[in-house]
């Protein structure tokens, strides 16, 4: 590179260099404490440990019952996600094949919806789900999926919406001449072009629903130490005047690791699908 252009971008790379510091210092900030004592990071945050303390992670995963509650968390994050996925994608399908008054009006009322703040409906939630029906108390578990179908389903039926309107009418058309039924145009035609639509709408939720801390709380909160998420579960190092962050900072690590590996092996599909909306 000619040394006048190499000066002409400098700037652009201070900028982009200051970005990526300013990024990646909580998570090195956070790995670099992990393998301190509490008396050592409430002293020296900022300091290289002295001595590695490797069995920090060892007690965290054994007081936060780790195992147990990555299961939960999978368990939840991906059955709420898949169906979202399901149930958005045919939903928004409808809604552009079939243009009536009825289904214009009731694709406004469902992106509307996500403009309502969750701490508006979260009282009623609980009164209705909880006290009248018996579902939190009863099944934690699937009420929280059904919770989390509830309010994903419009940001997915939305993004869906606008994808599906640029697949050529044209391609469905010509599956049924070839004698697919309305379901088979679905799954083998119009399903597989949306594939990056569907990857980025899946990494968004699945980040959205791994990390989420409220509405589990809700939820879960009486529902025993078998039953939490790895949010709650990494709560047991926090008291009400001190808190053990020798343990309490190996479990945030040992929580988003799991969700940062997959989406370093996904994230080409989001650029993809962010860029396929671009182009159309």
């Amino acid at each position: 590179m000619p040394i006048t252009l190499w000066i002409r971008k400098l700037p652009v790379y201070v900028i982009v260099l200051l970005a990526f510091l300013l990024f990646v210092f909580p998570f090195a900030l956070l790995l670099l404490n992990a393998f301190k004592s509490n008396a050592e990071i409430i002293e020296s945050p900022m300091s290289f440990p002295t001595t590695f303390h490797f069995e920090n992670f060892k007690l965290a995963i054994d007081q936060m019952n780790y195992f147990g509650s990555l299961l939960n968390t999978v368990f939840i994050t991906l059955t709420s996600v898949l169906i979202i996925l399901l149930f958005s994608s045919m939903t928004a399908h409808y809604f552009v094949r079939n243009r009536t008054r009825f289904n214009n009006g009731m694709f406004l009322l469902m992106v509307s919806s996500m403009i309502i703040p969750f701490q508006a409906i979260m009282i009623p939630l609980v009164s209705v789900y909880g006290k009248m029906l018996g579902w939190i108390s009863g099944a934690p578990h699937p009420t929280l999926i059904f919770m989390y179908i509830g309010f994903g389903t419009p940001l997915a039926v939305f993004i869906y919406h606008g994808f599906i309107k640029s697949v050529p009418l044209e391609l469905e058309q010509a599956s049924l001449i070839d004698g697919c039924n309305g379901r088979q145009t679905f799954f083998k035609i119009v399903l597989p072009i949306v594939l990056p639509t569907s990857v980025t709408i899946g990494i968004l939720h699945v980040l959205w629903i791994w990390n989420d801390f409220l509405l589990p709380l809700i939820v879960l909160q009486n529902a025993g130490k078998a039953y939490l998420t790895l949010p709650l579960a990494i709560q047991v190092f926090k008291d009400i005047y001190s808190t053990d962050y020798s343990k309490f900072l190996p479990g945030i690590l040992l929580t988003i690791m799991p969700v940062l590996i997959i989406y370093l092996f996904v994230q080409r599909f989001i650029i993809q699908g962010v860029t396929q909306g671009a182009v159309k």
